[in-house]
């Protein structure tokens, strides 16, 4: 090298010591070692400096986990990857000691050290000794190479010819799995004696790994050889004891073909388990494999083959069931018996539709599964879908795989003990997919009654049928991968009403919370308004789970009160003792304003909890004409009250406006509670009424409610939640309330209760809504 060089691009090297006079390929992926890469070759004259971290797996500053003692090389070569990395071709050319690492720009530059760091040989320093320790170290390397296989015999005799002493020990450090902090003493040691026993160590430690590994493999081929010689030993003692005629005639492997031909099982089962049994048979009784075998096939005998449960086909009967266990939901009730009558009244081989309840949570879906069980005299087994990821636990795991087993559904099979139960797949909606498979696209075969009838599990490996099977799923949403919703009969449940779930409280889940607790009727009692209360100010869901936990507080602050005073008598809860037992009410409803006010409109909303009271505020200001409109309201809302605006202006006249009167003035619309997120369109003909009360400072009636959807032309439009509106207006002490006239037709399933107390009023145009609130 005629170059002299006192600083040089560094690249740090990670768990490899690269020495003088070798040449290799090196992949550099490194931001700074790829700039390193560049500058060497713009700047450098191809030379940078190879130095290894000494701690590769740190991910702290490069610069300070730098040997300071390097190979300075040569870039030979430069080639791009498709990754952006790069792959170079070096060649070591000296060792140098650095002074200091920098960097700078995103680069390590390595400022070298004066002192020249002398590798070259030297035939004078060849004393002896040093002769010794080398003919050592080609004697272990021959040893080392005939264990491990790793130089050919060429590459070997090359080696050992090798005249040079430093190049000699550098090659064969190389093809060592030592450690970097050995190989890294071997570069940095400067007596070439030191340097040779250095290397020495290293082989005669690797002799001994090799060595050791060696003999476990011996020891675990005679451990082979041992049970090979066991397994013939066995044959032969077998073999003579049937000369003997003391053969075991009920043997395990005879019980197992007696049972696999006394069972109703397809003709492909029957082969495959013969098949197998025949493998087992030649096994060792002890060995894992005949365990495996022996596995597989008690499960395919475990099978339900040709048993079936005595499925009822009353009508009536399924219909009382289903009354007796769930209040309310009458067309979900309706559709069920239809179903199920369907079914009685057809061929039993026709292929069913598969039910899938969606509704939120709490309100029976799982417990409508448990009655239909029931009423039609099925086994009921359930498998939780939430958070199935794997599509092994649908359809099995191979039988290569160690701990191998069905899937979910052969599993819930087995356990029922018939081929025909009722099956629920609860929480459908709650799989999801990974790199392990897509459970819902196994789900697909399953649930097409056109396919289920082969079911193919991959531990059994053979088609079971599964179409005698009634499926049920349970979803709490839609938000189902389509090509399966599409083999899904939906049938939706809503959410109960404030006096459903008083009338189920009262038949339900009182008298299950008293059996639960250990009271009975003359300890407790629940007065209807008490109950009332508990759905009022103490839950807000659209099921019944959370009214079910309060009424098991009540319950369980009423046996401790029994328990400490024993003389106190039967407990009664009431509306004035409520809060003693739940504390201050958790959640509020909305209730009419107290008076009326300019500007303020009570329109009414829907939630998936039940209706609430909406009070919508409006504000007119001496301005520009600028609309404004806050409280967390969504895209369809704020197009909602934009449309209203325009139908003030377009009915202006009928209110002695002037043609201007919107253009001196600004409004400032507001929702309340401005934290809660509200969307939809039925506010529309609230909206429109509360900018023309604003603008014609006319006071709303407070006694009226309204819920529909507003056009530019002032028509009203048809709204949903009509029954959980009108709830909610008559628990807020609402008198009147105004509807599209296209909901007249919904006010079939509301309760007469609620149309006996509230005065209702179908409504066409705004026209209509503007004469009656003010």
């Amino acid at each position: 090298m005629s170059e002299v060089l006192n600083v040089v691009p560094v690249i740090p090297l990670r768990d490899v010591v690269i020495y003088p006079s070798m040449t290799l390929p090196l992949n550099v992926g490194r931001k700074k070692s790829i700039e390193a890469v560049k500058q060497a070759s713009n700047s450098y004259n191809n030379y940078i400096l190879l130095a290894t971290q000494k701690n590769g797996s740190s991910s702290g500053d490069v610069v300070d986990n730098i040997y300071d003692i390097g190979t300075l090389a040569k870039i030979v070569q430069i080639m791009k990857l498709p990754d952006g990395s790069l792959k170079i071709i070096v060649e070591g050319v000296a060792k140098r000691l650095v002074a200091k690492y920098d960097s700078v720009d995103g680069c390590i530059f390595a400022n070298l050290d004066s002192l020249h760091i002398d590798d070259s040989y030297d035939p004078s320093q060849v004393d002896k000794e040093l002769k010794a320790i080398l003919l050592s170290i080609s004697d272990s390397l021959k040893k080392f190479v005939d264990i491990s296989g790793k130089v050919s015999k060429e590459s070997l005799a090359t080696l050992i010819n090798t005249e040079e002493p430093h190049k000699f020990i550098y090659e064969i450090s190389t093809i060592l799995n030592t450690e970097i902090t050995k190989k890294q003493k071997i570069l940095e040691a400067t007596d070439i004696k030191n340097k040779a026993l250095l290397l020495l160590s290293c082989l005669y430690e690797e002799l001994e790994i090799l060595e050791l590994e060696a003999k476990i493999k011996d020891r675990v081929k005679s451990q082979v050889d041992k049970n090979q010689r066991e397994y013939y030993l066995n044959e032969q003692v077998k073999a003579i004891y049937k000369e003997l005629g003391e053969a075991d005639e009920e043997s395990e492997v005879t019980a197992l073909k007696k049972r696999i031909e006394t069972t109703k099982m397809s003709e492909e089962a029957k082969e495959k388990c013969l098949k197998e049994l025949k493998k087992l048979k030649a096994m060792p009784p002890s060995s894992s494999e005949s365990a495996v075998s022996r596995n597989y096939i008690e499960t395919i005998l475990s099978l339900p083959w040709g048993k079936k449960a005595k499925v009822k086909k009353d009508i009536n009967l399924a219909e009382k069931v289903l009354e007796k266990d769930h209040y309310g939901i009458k067309k979900v009730k309706e559709r069920i018996l239809e179903h199920l009558a369907v079914q009685i009244k057809r061929d039993s081989n026709t292929k069913a539709p598969i039910l899938c309840l969606v509704g939120p949570p709490g309100v029976g879906k799982t417990s409508i599964g448990q009655s239909i069980a029931r009423a039609t005299g099925r086994e009921y087994v359930r498998m939780a879908l939430g958070g199935v990821r794997d599509e092994s636990e649908i359809r099995g795991h191979r039988r290569t795989y160690i701990g191998s087993m069905p899937g979910q559904i052969i599993q819930k099979i087995i356990k029922s003990k018939t081929e025909n139960p009722l099956f629920l797949l609860d929480e459908i909606d709650k799989i999801s997919s990974d790199f392990r498979g897509d459970p819902s696209a196994a789900l697909l075969e399953v649930l097409d009654p056109e396919q289920n009838s082969t079911f193919n599990d991959h531990y059994l490996e053979i088609d079971y049928d599964l179409s005698k099977v009634m499926f049920v799923a349970t979803a709490n949403s839609l938000d189902i991968d389509p090509a399966l919703r599409d083999r899904l009969e939906i049938i939706h449940l809503s959410g109960y009403t404030e006096i459903e779930k008083q009338a189920i409280a009262k038949q339900y889940l009182v008298p299950k919370s008293l059996e639960n607790n250990g009271l009975t009727k003359s300890e407790i009692n629940f007065t209807p308004k008490a109950i009332l209360d508990v759905v009022r100010y103490y839950t807000r869901e659209a099921g019944v789970r959370n009214l079910q936990q309060k009424i098991d507080g009540v319950c369980r602050k009423a046996v401790k009160n029994l328990l400490k005073d024993p003389e106190h008598g039967k407990v009664s809860i009431t509306q004035k003792n409520l809060e003693d037992y739940l504390g201050v009410h958790q959640f509020d409803y909305g209730i009419k304003n107290a008076k009326p006010k300019v500007g303020q409109v009570t329109g009414l909303a829907w939630t998936s909890v039940g209706g609430e009271l909406l009070t919508i505020e409006a504000l007119a200001m001496p301005g520009k004409g600028k609309v404004k409109y806050t409280g967390s309201l969504g895209d369809v809302m704020k197009e909602s009250i934009d449309a209203a605006f325009s139908v003030v202006r377009s009915i202006s006249k009928g209110y002695e406006l002037a043609d201007d009167f919107y253009e001196k003035k600004d409004v400032h619309i507001h929702v309340p509670e401005g934290a809660t997120p509200k969307d939809g369109p039925s506010a529309g003909i609230a909206m429109t009424t509360a900018l023309v009360s604003v603008y014609t400072n006319k006071p709303v009636r407070n006694d009226i409610a309204m819920t529909g959807e507003v056009t530019l032309r002032g028509d009203v439009l048809a709204i949903g939640g009509l029954k959980e509106k009108l709830l909610a207006a008559l628990r807020g002490g609402i008198k009147e309330v105004l509807i599209p006239k296209q909901n007249v037709k919904n006010l079939a399933d509301v309760d007469k209760e609620i149309l006996e107390k509230l005065e209702i009023t179908p409504v066409n145009s705004i026209k209509e809504v503007l004469e009656r609130v003010f």
